[in-house]
């Protein structure tokens, strides 16, 4: 039988315990990747200007949410399966899970370089991208997607350390990343004055860097899921797998995507200057949906481990307590981003405007923040368990399907900012409520079977 280190096997010990020191470092990495957002708009809004922050964070970020989004959710797939195996204590299987995932998602990511540098585009005048910011956008496009398939693989590589319990490793080289990010953006942007090649440029190169890390981490580990170069190939019962949990969430990421591209058109229609305040709200309340995220991964790695190793009862015991974790880290985190807002906005840009309207959407978003706990929550424990296709569909009825609807209707007779901006807080609150009466039914438990076996 194999030996593990007891900080990284989640079947054992107190419940909320184990998931809030699982789950610290995965919320201190997305933090740190969010403070390198923020910094990252920081120096493209005062250095650059505001059309290339609209370049940046407009069109461009919702293309890559799309198509980078969708392969990086299916990563998902692969981090249930070795969770479960894992949990289950059969090492082989752990490895030749993780071969796989690592071949899988190298050739994926080249498929995607190749198709982003050919698109770009055309995808940028399908959504309607304003004319001053469409050569930009174009460009820094064409460069991020070159780092593509480094970008795949560390994702993977990031979840499937999770999927066995080390959540600090990821973090700890994320960092670096990071670090190299924010370093290269003042070199390239402020130093030599690249622009937004400059921006583009840091970005690869510290995705390079992050993946090179894990994948020394993973050729290195005395643990029983050393990767082995042996093992990098296809096999039909774990690519089965994985495509089956993966291929769901990458299609609830899409959606995701989709809904917000088709706000995107709207967004579009009100001006540069929305344009580049709803890309700056990302960079102040990012830190929330950051959190919120690493909190639903912790979930789905500790589900998923547990329902490996037969323990129901403590599957359910991290349901509950992982909401009370979600609903005290939302509540304080609401209220952190709503008193530091205003000055933060002083800092990220010299536009008046641009500040005005991006507080108008802070208080227009953050207050309904709330109810988002259920989804990530309950999404999170669904996941881990292997049903993966009926929470896709209430999200897609309940938030995406419901956007596309009320941009195609209400705000077209009604265009302004306010209506908008609400379709969001409706759509969370009607998909709460919707996955909660779908999980109180139980169904989840039959439907979502087990995958350790062949």
């Amino acid at each position: 039988m194999e030996q593990r280190l007891s900080r990284k096997n989640l079947t054992e010990g107190v419940v909320w315990k184990k998931l809030l020191l699982f789950f610290l470092p995965i919320a201190a990495g997305t933090c740190i990747q969010q403070l390198y957002n923020t910094v990252d708009g920081l120096i493209v809004g005062r250095f650059v200007g505001t059309v290339a922050l609209a370049a940046v964070g407009g069109s461009s970020a919702q293309i890559i949410n799309l198509l980078i989004g969708f392969f990086v959710a299916i990563t998902a797939g692969a981090s249930v399966v070795i969770a479960q195996v894992y949990g289950a204590n059969r090492t082989r299987d752990v490895k030749l899970a993780a071969g796989n995932a690592f071949a899988v998602f190298a050739l994926l990511g080249l498929v995607l370089m190749a198709f982003g540098l050919i698109a770009t585009p055309a995808m940028l005048r399908l959504l309607q991208t304003p004319s001053e910011t469409i050569a930009d956008a174009s460009l820094y496009l064409r460069i991020y997607f070159l780092g593509v398939p480094f970008i795949l693989v560390l994702n993977m590589e990031s979840n499937m350390l999770r999927s066995v319990g080390d959540s600090f490793s990821p973090f700890l080289y994320m960092v670096a990343g990071c670090v190299t990010n924010i370093l290269l953006d003042v070199l390239f942007v402020v130093v030599f004055g690249w622009g937004i090649t400059g921006v583009a440029v840091a970005t690869v190169v510290s995705q390079v860097l992050n993946m090179g890390l894990l994948t020394w981490k993973l050729l290195t580990t005395k643990e029983s899921y050393r990767m082995s170069f042996r093992e990098l190939r296809l096999k039909g019962v774990y690519l089965r797998n994985m495509l089956r949990l993966g291929i769901p969430a990458g299609l609830q990421s899409s959606m995701y995507a989709v809904s917000n591209m088709i706000i995107q058109v709207g967004v579009n229609s009100l001006g540069t200057v929305v344009v580049a305040s709803w890309a700056m709200t990302g960079k102040t309340d990012g830190i929330f949906w950051a959190v919120s995220n690493s909190l639903g991964a912790a979930i789905t790695s500790f589900v998923g481990q547990n329902l490996g190793a037969g323990k129901h009862d403590r599957v359910k015991l991290c349901v509950r307590q992982g909401m009370i974790l979600s609903a005290v880290i939302t509540v304080c985190l609401s209220g952190l981003i709503m008193l530091t807002g205003r000055p933060l906005l002083f800092v990220l840009t010299k536009d008046q405007a641009v500040r005005d309207t991006t507080w108008l959407m802070m208080i227009y978003f953050v207050p309904w923040y709330f109810t988002w706990v259920v989804i990530e929550v309950l999404s999170a424990v669904l996941r881990g368990s292997g049903d993966a296709v009926r929470p896709v569909i209430i999200t897609g009825l309940g938030i995406c399907l419901l956007r596309a609807i009320w941009i195609a209707t209400l705000f077209t007779q009604i265009h302004t900012l306010f209506v908008l901006c609400l379709c969001y807080p409706v759509s969370w609150v009607l998909t709460s409520l919707a996955m909660y009466i779908y999980y109180r039914r139980g169904s989840w438990r039959t439907r979502g079977s087990m995958i350790v076996d062949h």
